[in-house]
């Protein structure tokens, strides 16, 4: 099972050119739907208005080779999720990120130039593409149950369901699905068109649903963490005012926030 490609097998019932036009039209959907959470919440209206307001409270010019060194750190910290103070998350975190960056990137070279039958696809590429998968499942699994702040603190039940779960309950489904649907086709079983029924589904409604999801904070974060370092570095970074009668950042009297 981990060393077929599913595709590939996938192409003798269905064309490999409407596998490829389906993961296109998902492309379509992210591209489309950032755009319109973008317009629809007006993030780039704010950003640039923020943007010009810290200008002009800019104490120092930054030089391009800064601003290289400035992008470099943003983009370190954005690989081992350094804005997660709780190691537990950063962890779930990062499973789930580099699973869902393997299990994309594999889908999209298996399906574009592996699927044709006659094709013979690399078994790292197939291997890979299931070890995506089961990172998505292990990191998310494991947040949604053991580290959400409503579980994890509050002791509400795991099963409650919020509009910001769309993103993840979709990518959860939407990896088991092609898990079970890749067993099912290897081992010949009838009910593997209905897995690939379901995960269709399922795929469409995570690609499909971003301008309600949590999925275009995907793009919008690293932009911010640059946007902050630079603004720090040009001394022109608008902090938000300590609460009164507290000079201190946090007193002996308080724990650090725990972030879950």
């Amino acid at each position: 099972m981990f060393s077929e490609n599913p595709f590939a097998t996938l192409s003798s019932s269905i064309p490999s050119s409407l596998m490829q036009a389906y993961l296109l039209l998902m492309i379509a959907f992210v591209v489309g739907g950032t755009l319109f959470d973008m317009l629809h919440k007006q993030n780039a209206a704010y950003f640039f208005q923020h943007r010009r307001k810290a200008r002009a409270q800019a104490q120092r010019e930054v030089s391009g080779g800064e601003k290289a060194v400035l992008a470099g750190e943003t983009v370190a910290e954005a690989l081992v999720s350094g804005e997660f103070c709780n190691s537990r998350r950063r962890i779930a975190h990062l499973l789930a990120m580099y699973g869902f960056i393997v299990y994309a990137i594999t889908t999209f070279v298996m399906v574009f130039w592996y699927s044709a039958p006659a094709v013979a696809t690399p078994t790292i590429l197939s291997l890979l593409w299931h070890v995506g998968a089961l990172l998505i499942l292990i990191g998310g699994i494991w947040f949604w149950f053991f580290i959400r702040v409503d579980v994890a603190a509050e002791g509400h039940s795991p099963l409650r369901v919020f509009h910001a779960d769309l993103f993840i309950l979709g990518l959860l489904k939407s990896a088991a699905l092609a898990l079970i649907w890749s067993w099912l086709q290897w081992s010949s079983s009838p009910l593997a068109i209905w897995a690939l029924g379901l995960y269709l589904i399922a795929t469409t409604v995570l690609f499909g649903s971003v301008p309600w999801s949590k999925f275009s904070h995907m793009f919008y974060k690293p932009a911010a963490a640059f946007q902050r370092r630079f603004e720090e570095a040009r001394g022109s970074r608008m902090n938000l005012p300590l609460p009164e009668n507290r000079p201190e950042v946090l007193g002996s009297a308080r724990e650090l926030p725990r972030h879950y």
